[in-house]
């Protein structure tokens, strides 16, 4: 909300102003330049974008909010991040972003102007109608409290977007459709992300080499994390440091599942223990500052070698993978893959005994869900696109996506032999469909468990 409808937010222990230190904090302020993350590096390409979405709505106003902040605890807040559509329309994508608004102005019959709604840097004195205290006085938003803001100038300068001062709105976004509202508008907002442009296809790849790093830094943590209780959170917490030191952090929630924890799809408790005979299901991704997000997992053997039965789930699993990634190109649908992936886990399944036969969905009491989903900004990207579009469509060139099958054989599953149970193995890569198929962007972390030993011993050696 605006600062001149609302006092700065303060806090119940906050001292007070006098007159004179109210004065004195106004007074004497050199001109100061924007923080080096000031910046909007697809610039370039987002005037493109917003023309399609206008093309889609024409002589209706469309209002993509950037979110607003939401609270950890009392005064403290969740770290914040744009809704994706905003940031892929705005190119703005920094946590200075809560409570703007992108309108999209009907402009003539089909066309629309942009006008990009923001909080702009407070002033330093109370002359322009805000509170001339609130740079250094408001907990939430004051320049002292969470760093600079561009002003109006600025702002249309990084983003080529006409700005206006949030407090124009008057507290209140102006009518118009809006995605959290608006189904069409949210799988419109989705359909228009679903080909990547080869700028997004490079910060994906930037996405999956900084990945490859955190990976390759949890095996050579592996002798702390296999001495410490919480091993898994030690794994955590190693990807982390990697994400946040080369981007904005995660893409989601790291899941380090070792023994039965991997057969819990979304493990993100990561309090276990690591145990050197157990497996390490680690799933994660690193999101670059533009928010776009990699998304790879990798099964290793703690001790850094297989066992016989590991390796037997684990090739299988493998198996089904490399089947999937044959299945994608322009003009396969969509599904293809993931039956593609299940067909091999089957028929897999019946030649251990496990089930009876390869037909019918059995399978999916050890599979448990899709092998895969479309990347971008989101993790799932585009998930609001309608079924025609994404799920029960066709591959085209450019599409992102991952080829994630797995198996998860749950540790009280009487179904299974008890040298099976507790194994949860998955191996997912990021892909790009091409003319020619796929190019596999996670080449350089290894996939076959010779290759994956290999590569562990050469990092826990060096």
């Amino acid at each position: 909300m605006s600062d001149r409808h609302h006092r700065p937010r303060t806090g119940s222990h906050d001292l007070s102003v006098s007159t004179e230190l109210a004065r004195f904090m106004s007074e004497d302020w050199a001109p100061s330049p924007l923080p080096l993350d000031a910046r909007v590096t697809a610039r370039a390409v987002t005037p493109a974008r917003r023309a399609r979405l206008s093309a889609r709505f024409p002589g209706e106003r469309l209002v993509i909010p950037a979110g607003e902040l939401r609270v950890r605890s009392n005064d403290c807040d969740h770290r914040f991040r744009p809704y994706s559509a905003y940031a892929w329309l705005t190119g703005l994508t920094g946590e200075d972003q809560p409570g703007h608004l992108l309108v999209m102005e009907p402009s003539g019959t089909h066309d629309h102007e942009a006008v990009l709604y923001v909080r702009p840097r407070s002033p330093r004195t109370g002359d322009s109608g805000r509170s001339g205290d609130a740079f250094y006085r408001d907990r939430r938003y004051g320049e002292f409290w969470v760093g600079r803001r561009p002003d109006l100038a600025e702002a249309e300068r990084l983003t080529g977007i006409r700005c206006a001062d949030l407090d124009d709105l008057g507290g209140s976004p102006p009518p118009g459709r809006e995605p959290s509202t608006d189904p069409e508008l949210a799988a419109a907002l989705s359909e228009l992300r679903l080909v990547k442009d080869s700028w997004e296809v490079e910060q994906l790849q930037l996405a999956v080499d900084h990945t490859t790093a955190g990976f390759e830094d949890v095996v050579r943590a592996l002798p702390r994390a296999l001495a410490h209780p919480r091993g898994e959170r030690w794994i955590e917490g190693v990807f982390a440091l990697r994400a946040r030191a080369e981007g904005n952090g995660t893409g989601y929630e790291t899941i380090a599942a070792s023994g039965a924890h991997a057969c819990v799809l979304h493990w993100t408790r990561n309090n276990g223990a690591l145990d050197p005979s157990h497996l390490l299901l680690l799933d994660a991704g690193v999101e670059t500052d533009t928010l776009y997000t990699a998304d790879i997992t990798r099964t290793l053997p703690l001790s850094g070698r297989f066992t016989p039965v590991q390796r037997r789930v684990y090739e299988l699993v493998l198996a089904a993978q490399e089947a999937g990634i044959a299945a994608l190109r322009p003009g396969a649908r969509f599904r293809d893959f993931h039956r593609a992936a299940m067909r091999v886990i089957a028929e897999g399944l019946a030649e251990w005994g496990v089930l009876k036969d390869a037909e019918g969905d059995l399978h999916r009491r050890y599979t448990l869900c899709n092998s895969g989903h479309m990347l971008g900004l989101d993790v799932h990207d585009c998930a609001q696109a309608r079924a025609d579009t994404y799920l029960d469509g066709v591959l085209e060139e450019g599409q992102v996506l991952t080829v994630e099958p797995g198996l998860y054989l749950q540790p009280d599953d009487l179904t299974l032999p008890p040298e099976l149970r507790g194994i949860g193995v998955r191996i997912e890569d990021d892909l790009v469909v091409t003319a020619a198929g796929a190019h596999l962007m996670s080449s350089a972390l290894p996939r076959t468990p010779d290759a994956v030993e290999e590569w562990m011993g050469s990092l826990l050696d060096a």
